[in-house]
Order: C-alpha cells, then structure tokens, then sequence
C-alpha cells in the first residue's frame, strides 16, 4: 500500500475513535470529541476543514424551536393523544405507522430533514404507551433516509436517473422496483424490532434515569388528560407547516426564483431553507394565535433534547465532512478499480459491496451513486439490476455520524436509544441492515421483472 492509504487508514481511526469517545461521554460530549477528531485531522494530518454541517444544525435548531412552542401550547400531548387512541388498539403499531410516516414525509419531500419534526411525537407516543422508544425510532430514522431512494424529487434519485436515463430506465421504471422493494424491506426490520431489546420497565438505563429523576414517569391515561384550548390549534398550525414543506418538495414550481444560473435557468430556493423558514412561520403564528410565553418554550422537554442533538450533529457531521473531503477521490478510485476488474456475477456482488463502502465512508447516498453507479454501467450490469441492488446506498447508517441519528439518539430521553459502546453497536445497525439484505434480495428479483 502506498502512502495515501496509510494516511486514509490512519485517519479512518480518528474518526472511529471520536466516535467512540463521544458514545461514551453521550449527549454534547458526542459534538466535544467530533470537534476533537477535526482538530486532529486539520493539525496533525495537514487536511484542510470540510463544510461545517450548519444547514443541518439550523434545521434541527428551528425545528425544535417550532416544536417546543407546540409542546408549551399542548399541541404535542394532543398529538400524542390522537395516536394513543389508535395505538391502545394495537400497542405495537407504532413500531410500524412511525416509520411509515417517516417514509412518506422523505419521499414527499425529497429530503430526510423532514423528519426531526416527526422525532418528539415518535418518542412521545412510545413513551407514554409504555413501549421502548427504540424500536420505532431507529425504524423511523432508517426509513427517514430510504424514502430519499424512493423520492422522485430527492437528489440522489435525480442523480440515478441522470446516470441510466440511457440505458433505458426512467423514473417510473426505478420508482417500481425501489418502493416496493424498500416497503418490504422497512416492514421486515419494524417486524424484527418488535421484540429487539429489553421491555422498557425492565430496561436498566431507564430505571436509573427514573431513580435519579431524569426523566419522569410516563402517564399511564395521557390521552385523558386534560388539555389547554390552544393544544389543537397549535398542533394543526405545525401539521399545515409540515405539509407546506412536503408540498414545496413535491412540486419545484412553486418555490421562488432567487435568480438564474450560468446558463439562464432559473435558480429556486432549496428546501433546505424552506423548512428553516417556515419553521420560523409556524412558531411566530403560535406565539401570536395560542398566546404561549416564549419564557415556558426552553421549558419544554423537547428544547433541551433538541439542543443537544444539535451540537452533537455539528462535532460529528463536521468531522466526518472533513475526512471524505480528504479522501473521497481515493476511496472511490480504490473500490472502483477492484468493481471494474470483475466478473459480471462478482461484479454485481463487488458493486453492492463497493455501494455500501463509499456511502458508510462518505455519509451520502448522492455522492455514492455519482461514483460507484457509473462503475456498474461500465462493466456491463444491466441498469435495473444496478436499481435492485441501489439500497446498498443506505451504507451511510453503518457509521453513528448521519445527523438524523444523533438526533434521534438526543429525543430518547430514556436511553433506550444508543449510539453504541463499541461505534458499530448502535440502535441503527440491525434494522438498516436487516433493510439492506430484504431490499437488495427484493430489488433483484424485481429488477428482472422489469428488465
């Protein structure tokens, strides 16, 4: 090996030693050693600083900003009453209904940080009913990033498109075989996290929490419990916001021009800011119609939650920034080259692997399709069998550094929810895996179908 991929292996290690280290601290001690990890890399290794992850940080910022106003107005004990009465039916249905809306919000929107909206009425609904928050959550963040395979208006499904457009597979033929592929693949991992891990009264994390009040107990009739006059009004404030968001997603047209580009088309603004934005909105519109005291919002169990997962996600997200800034040319040109000296059956085995790679080592599905897919056309795999075996692409879960984890770690207050001791040991790691297998056997079964 030369000398890069010492230097790459070498600070492949710093990464998973933040990490480490982070898990083991928890909370904003995960963002303290991210931090470290890119104090290492820029003045140890000489790398230059990735992009500082801020988009992601201010949407988690203003989404708990909005929510926590909800929860000040009891828009959130609503919520959380409305599903109660559906779930009391079924006491596990909200490891299924949580991951599907999750889903549907990504694929609406085209974008996974429609999603953190979701996280309090997720854990809250688990909570109260008793059921450990883990098993929806980590269901639900899982599928908060498939539905981005499934969107027609994501990214990393325009970049698929682009890339086998010529090879005779359009939207409609990579939508058929990805969304019913994925949708076996979720309902499998939410049938295995069913029983995953301990009940939550027998859960020693929470009972130490519990014991050290931490955490309260949760309200054995908190869908009988009394609300304030502005709980459904603030509910249906953030619940319309939330639809605006998915509707400016869905339909491109709608969102203003800010400009044109070098070629004269024009330039809208990206979702990104749009939820920001209207975030804002729904949270101005609530202080203002439900009369909420923007004393009572830091109050609020969500903000604190919210805050920590933010900077949490700003060490992390940063740090694995700056290590795929310095070695993305060498990882994809590595796992490419080994992809395009094979055979076509082990090519199709190496190209599923080589996916997983670059998108565990990049933490983007986007940048591991531009790269590895065109690999796969090149070596001759027929481009529906490249769809069927596309959910490799959910890699990205393997490492404890996407945003939408460490958010969803943070909104666990019980605990049950863990970035892992040992980095690879995290909540995330069995359903996204068990996604992943389903999926890929799914995919390629119907990748023939519609050959």
């Amino acid at each position: 090996m030369n000398d890069n991929v010492w230097i790459l292996i070498a600070e492949l290690l710093v990464v998973i030693a933040a990490i480490y280290m982070g898990t083991r601290t928890s909370g904003i001690g995960l963002g303290v050693w991210g931090l470290v990890g890119v104090a290492v890399l820029v003045f140890v290794f000489g790398e230059a600083p990735g992009s500082a992850p801020v988009d992601a940080v201010f949407i988690v910022i203003t989404v708990i900003t909005a929510a926590s106003t909800m929860q000040a107005a009891g828009g959130i004990d609503w919520m959380v009453s409305v599903a109660a009465k559906v779930i009391r039916r079924r006491p596990k249905s909200v490891v299924f209904l949580a991951p599907a809306m999750s889903f549907l919000f990504t694929v609406g929107a085209g974008t996974g940080n429609i999603f953190y909206p979701l996280l309090p009425v997720i854990y809250d609904v688990s909570y109260q009913q008793k059921i450990r928050p883990e098993r929806a959550l980590s269901v639900s963040a899982v599928a908060s990033q498939v539905g981005i395979l499934c969107s027609p208006v994501s990214a990393a499904t325009a970049s698929m498109v682009v890339l086998l457009a010529p090879e005779g597979v359009d939207l409609g033929g990579l939508l058929l075989i990805m969304w019913p592929a994925s949708i076996l693949g979720l309902f499998v991992a939410a049938l295995v996290m069913m029983r995953h891990g301990r009940e939550l009264e027998d859960d020693p994390v929470f009972q130490k929490r519990l014991a050290d009040h931490q955490i309260k107990p949760p309200t054995e009739d908190a869908h009988e419990q009394k609300l304030p006059r502005t709980a459904v009004l603030s509910a249906s404030i953030f619940l319309i916001g939330v639809a605006v968001i998915v509707m400016f997603g869905l339909f491109e047209g709608l969102r203003p021009i800010i400009g044109t580009d070098d070629s004269g088309d024009p330039v809208r603004v990206s979702v990104t800011v749009i939820i920001e934005v209207t975030m804002g909105v729904i949270a101005a519109l609530i202080f203002l119609l439900c009369k909420v005291k923007a004393a009572d919002v830091p109050k609020q169990s969500t903000f604190p939650a919210g805050m920590v997962g933010a900077i949490a996600l700003f060490g992390i997200a940063w740090l694995a920034n700056t290590f795929v800034a310095a070695n993305q040319q060498l990882i994809v040109d590595g796992l490419g080259s080994v992809v395009a000296g094979s055979s076509a059956f082990l090519g199709a085995l190496l190209f599923a692997l080589a996916l997983f790679v670059v998108a565990m080592l990049t933490t983007s599905q986007s940048s591991a399709t531009n790269a590895i897919v065109p690999i796969g056309i090149t070596i001759g795999l027929p481009a529906s069998l490249l769809v069927g075996l596309w959910p490799a692409a959910m890699g990205i879960y393997t490492l404890p550094a996407n945003g939408s984890q460490v958010a969803t770690v943070a909104f666990d207050q019980t605990g049950t929810t863990k970035m892992g001791r040992f980095v690879f040991d995290h909540s995330f790691q069995l359903p996204n895996l068990v996604y992943i297998g389903v999926a890929i056997v799914a995919g390629v079964a119907l990748s023939f179908v519609f050959v």
